[in-house]
């Protein structure tokens, strides 16, 4: 509600294991979620303005992008998906990620096309949600999308990189997939 006094992304919005297994869609939520947000998330994209523990455990899939603060034990056994968290504090990696099978980029060291769907989609959550944690965001983008954190599982951007090469040798669709998994398999992976 407008008139709430209460500030939306200090604030949970929505309760626990809320997409547990979504296949997918798009979510939008001017709040903050529950424990085990995303859990298993093979589809969905989301944004969301704060996660409590264990969120996008075993994700195999989709897009979840975080505005707000993160519990511990994000992204553990996640295997698929893509997720971008706004690290205002610097602290995700220390205290809230588990890093066991994911890579941490910086968003603003990804190619323009990732940063401007980053972009696009907290354009969209400012529009469906009127967020003002997302408008915040985008009014100071410049400083803030330098502290955007990327999580990428290393087993899917091992098969992504095959992939690309061998698109690159002119294959494509399932020939490109096939190829991409048959590297993968030499190489021990």
């Amino acid at each position: 509600d407008d008139e709430s006094p209460f500030v939306a992304h200090e604030n949970i919005i929505t309760g626990n294991v809320c997409f547990y297994g979504a296949t997918s869609g798009e979510a939008f939520i001017a709040g903050m979620a529950g424990e085990r947000f995303c859990v298993r998330n093979s589809g969905v994209e989301a944004v969301i303005e704060g996660i409590g523990d264990h969120g996008l455990e075993y994700m195999t899939g989709g897009i979840v992008i975080n505005l707000g603060t993160t519990g511990r034990n994000v992204a553990a056994g996640m295997s698929g998906g893509v997720a971008y968290f706004y690290d205002e504090e610097d602290d995700l990696v220390r205290h809230s990620l588990n890093p066991a099978m994911v890579n941490v980029y910086k968003l603003i060291e990804c190619r323009d096309s990732e940063i401007n769907f980053v972009k696009a989609r907290i354009e969209k959550h400012v529009t469906l949600t009127s967020s003002k944690r997302g408008q915040s965001i985008l009014n100071n983008w410049e400083s803030a999308s330098a502290k955007f954190l990327k999580i990428m599982p290393q087993d899917y951007e091992r098969v992504l990189e095959a992939q690309e090469r061998a698109k690159e040798r002119g294959l494509k669709g399932d020939d490109a997939i096939l190829a991409a998994f048959e590297e993968n398999v030499k190489a021990g992976h």
